[in-house]
């Protein structure tokens, strides 16, 4: 289970990262979650803000995840 919430965070920060890299220099444009789901596309930096600190959260969290 630990392993799994370490890949989950990843992928958040990840999705963050490139959310942010796209936003500021239109990087990325076809890795980026954010600019694909309609319900976030309004707030593409909130969104990659918010998804790079909750996968940064869920893998700090991953250490009290019991084997």
């Amino acid at each position: 289970m630990r392993k799994v919430c370490e890949t989950v965070g990843f992928l958040l920060f990840v999705q963050g990262v490139t959310g942010l890299l796209h936003e500021w220099l239109d990087w990325f444009r076809f890795f980026s979650l954010v600019q694909r789901l309609p319900f976030v596309a309004a707030y593409p930096l909130f969104a990659s803000i918010v998804l790079l600190v909750a996968g940064a959260a869920v893998m700090i969290a991953s250490d009290a995840v019991k084997e």
